[in-house]
């Protein structure tokens, strides 16, 4: 795979998003990555938002990154429920996090 100068490489934990059981991708390379640019952005944007809550232990960690994975799983926030599930594990590790706060889904 070759990718332009200004696109970061995907990493394999979203590549997985669109690759189905043969590994082959679901959608256009292209349209994958920027996908991928879109999810990861967002991600940045929400650590500088979320460092307020870095010590404030796993439970409020867990509610959140379900909150912010609700609301990104919307129609109106343009992503699918699988690059929220990513958006809010890449935000777990960006924070530091333990993963498994990410796995929550928490309450409506």
């Amino acid at each position: 795979m070759s990718y332009d100068e200004n696109q970061l490489p995907l990493p394999p934990s979203f590549h997985a998003l669109y690759t189905d059981a043969r590994q082959r991708l679901t959608a256009p390379l292209l349209e994958v990555q920027a996908r991928y640019e879109l999810c990861e952005d967002l991600a940045q944007h929400l650590l500088l938002q979320t460092q307020v809550s870095r010590e404030d232990g796993l439970r409020l960690q867990r509610e959140t990154l379900a909150g912010y994975r609700r609301a990104l799983a919307t129609p109106e926030a343009g992503l699918s429920e699988a690059e929220a599930g990513w958006v809010a594990r890449r935000l777990a590790e960006l924070l530091d996090w333990p993963p498994e706060a990410a796995d929550a889904t928490g309450t409506p």
